[in-house]
């Protein structure tokens, strides 16, 4: 089975709009055919399945002690039990191996382009996705009350081979955090597909003076997720650098498609604080999120979100408007059950201000037949 890693340097050439490969099952469409599987034998679907079968008998101590001798800041008395365990690729930081391709066992493209968002066309269908739900400065190097943080977290995935950032800024516009706080994240531009493997690159630091040289690095590398051997439920993976931490709570949704949500707000009387959360099953298990917190001042259009959801499940976006330190805020919910195509809408009214609600949702088109 060729990993992500090694395809990336082979699809030098390639255009954005070049077919995935479409090897790995969802496990709610194992028991039909699967599409351009037809020369698959036997015995490759015995070891494919065997391997699913044997992932519960990885060694989780060895996993954590590679994890602890590639991530010098990694704690793992402070991680959960459902938490991941992945060294960051030795040789991958900015600094050597990304720009200049020297010392990983495989080699990446340096193609820097960012993924684009394009509708799917023709005939549908769904995928196994990965749901990225938050980020979290862990530790920090600088014991400070509040940190500026900018850099990037993005993935790759075998949809395009391109960037999909769950996180950018520049060092001209760094966030506002302090340790232990969420991150507000800035995408992804669409869902990650899980075909097989997904690597996820980072580099992530803090201002710390005028010039970039003064600034400390937080985390910075690139880590490899296998498909063979991924669980299923929601996980926390701690991503640590040398003096510092960022956890990232995610999951594998499977038989997904993607939910573009968009929110205008309109009618504004009075500024307001709001705040937005999307609750989706996984594993048939509720997971909520939250995708936006923040004042509201006037009339404006929160960024688009991109949510992966199991196909005919029912995706819950919630909303509590009001105002910090004052009771009474209002909580209104509207629900969105996830279909191939086709989108819908929901209007909220209050009395400071109308919310109005737009999902859209998209699938995949497979790649042809040979």
């Amino acid at each position: 089975m060729q990993s992500l890693s090694r395809s990336i340097v082979r699809s030098v050439g390639r255009v954005a709009s070049a077919q995935p490969r479409w090897w790995i099952p969802s496990f709610a469409q194992r028991d039909a055919p699967l599409m351009n599987q037809k020369k698959q034998t036997k015995l490759d679907w015995q070891r494919l399945w065997f391997s699913f079968a044997t992932i519960d008998l990885i060694d989780k101590a060895a996993m954590k002690k590679a994890a602890e001798e590639s991530n010098p800041i990694l704690d793992v008395k402070s991680v959960t039990k459902d938490a991941y365990y992945m060294p960051i690729i030795p040789g991958s930081s900015h600094g050597d191996a990304i720009m200049n391709n020297l010392r990983l066992d495989w080699e990446i493209d340096s193609d820097r382009t960012e993924t684009r968002l394009e509708p799917a066309r023709g005939y549908y269908m769904t995928c196994d996705m990965m749901q990225i739900f938050s980020l979290k400065l862990t530790k920090s190097p600088i014991n400070s009350a509040s940190l500026q943080l900018y850099g990037y977290i993005a993935a790759r995935d075998e949809f395009d081979l391109k960037l999909n950032y769950v996180f950018r800024r520049s060092r001209d516009d760094p966030i506002i955090v302090q340790q232990g706080s969420l991150i507000e994240m800035t995408g992804p531009k669409r869902c990650i597909a899980f075909f097989s493997d997904v690597l996820l690159e980072f580099d992530m630091r803090i201002k710390n003076g005028e010039k970039g040289e003064d600034d400390v690095q937080l985390i910075d590398g690139i880590l490899e997720f296998k498909g063979h051997v991924m669980r299923w439920e929601p996980g926390e993976l701690r991503i640590g650098g040398s003096c510092g931490a960022v956890d990232m709570c995610f999951a594998l949704v499977n038989n997904a498609v993607t939910a573009i949500v968009e929110v205008i707000i309109s009618e504004v009387k009075n500024g307001f604080d709001l705040s937005l959360s999307s609750i989706v099953d996984v594993v048939k298990v509720p997971e909520e999120f939250q995708l936006f917190v923040g004042p509201v001042r006037e009339s404006c259009a929160l960024r688009k979100f991109v949510i992966a959801v199991t196909i005919d499940s029912v995706m819950h976006l919630k909303f509590i408007a009001g105002h910090k330190g004052t009771k009474g805020n209002v909580r209104r919910s509207c629900s969105f059950e996830a279909k191939l195509n086709g989108y819908a809408r929901r209007q909220i009214m209050l009395d400071f201000a109308s919310i109005s609600v737009k999902v859209t949702w998209a699938s995949w088109v497979p790649a042809q037949s040979p």
